[in-house]
């Protein structure tokens, strides 16, 4: 059994990539991780609203139109429509200073794919960590065994503690507060800075989605818990802090206690 860990510093923050193979070497387990360092630096050319030449940045400026991209800006654009259809429009990157940004899709976007590429490239336990957006595939082995991965969510005033543990063998988790850019997400109904709740997680089979999600209960705190009604969402779970009290509230079937 082969596992190779590795940090990426891309997108103004780390992913960490943890890849394990029980049949290729670790030569090709590296390579796949190289070619996924470089998906992810392309990612930032495509996507950064920070780089002037930039695909979005163009977009932003109104020096290209969305039917002139790549598929893949195309592919994002009309899923960051979709997710701020199913937020009642609690997401919206359009709503946003300067244009177009999907800086709340793409991370979680962006790390499913590259998890996809090492599974394909032979890994069987796979953990993209994009500061707080993670893809996971097959679980972990702890020995012989498999186990599903245990991902934790830290308490926002104190790092240091852990908060609730959500257990993933497969697909997404996406948490989103004032952990790393302090108070910084749109409150596209209003202009201002979000205050409806202080840490928002999303679990589910979509990491664009789940990255979504978690930015829009954010915005909406309680009253984005019809959302999850929704047929589309009928596999995603959420558990959000509320803001100014010491609560939090959860729903969805990765809840479990």
């Amino acid at each position: 059994m082969i596992r190779v860990q590795e940090e990426i510093e891309v997108w103004g923050t780390i992913v960490f990539v943890d890849a394990t193979s029980t049949h290729v070497s670790e030569k090709s387990l590296r390579s796949a991780i190289d070619e996924v360092r470089m998906f992810t630096h392309h990612i930032d050319e495509v996507f950064s609203t920070y780089k002037t030449d930039s695909v979005v940045s163009k977009l932003r400026r109104d020096e290209i139109r969305i039917d002139d991209c790549s598929p893949e800006v195309i592919e994002v654009w009309n899923s960051c429509a979709n997710a701020r259809y199913l937020s009642d429009g609690a997401f919206d990157p359009w709503k946003v200073a300067g244009g177009f940004d999907p800086s709340g899709f793409v991370k979680g976007w962006a790390a499913d794919i590259c998890a996809d590429m090492l599974v394909e490239a032979g890994a069987a336990h796979v953990q993209v960590n994009a500061a707080g957006d993670i893809a996971l595939r097959g679980g972990f082995r702890d020995g012989d065994v498999v186990k599903p991965w245990s991902i934790g969510v830290v308490n926002p005033e104190n790092r240091l503690e852990v908060l609730q543990v959500f257990s993933i063998t497969d697909g997404a988790i996406a948490t989103s507060g004032t952990y790393e850019r302090g108070a910084h997400i749109n409150d596209p109904y209003t202009g201002m800075i979000a205050i409806g709740a202080e840490s928002a997680t999303v679990i589910g089979p979509d990491g664009g989605l789940t990255d979504a999600l978690a930015t829009a209960l954010m915005v909406s705190g309680q009253d984005g818990a019809v959302w999850f009604s929704q047929p589309e969402l009928a596999e995603y779970s959420a558990w959000v802090i509320n803001r100014n009290e010491k609560t939090s509230w959860a729903l969805g079937p990765a809840i479990t206690n």
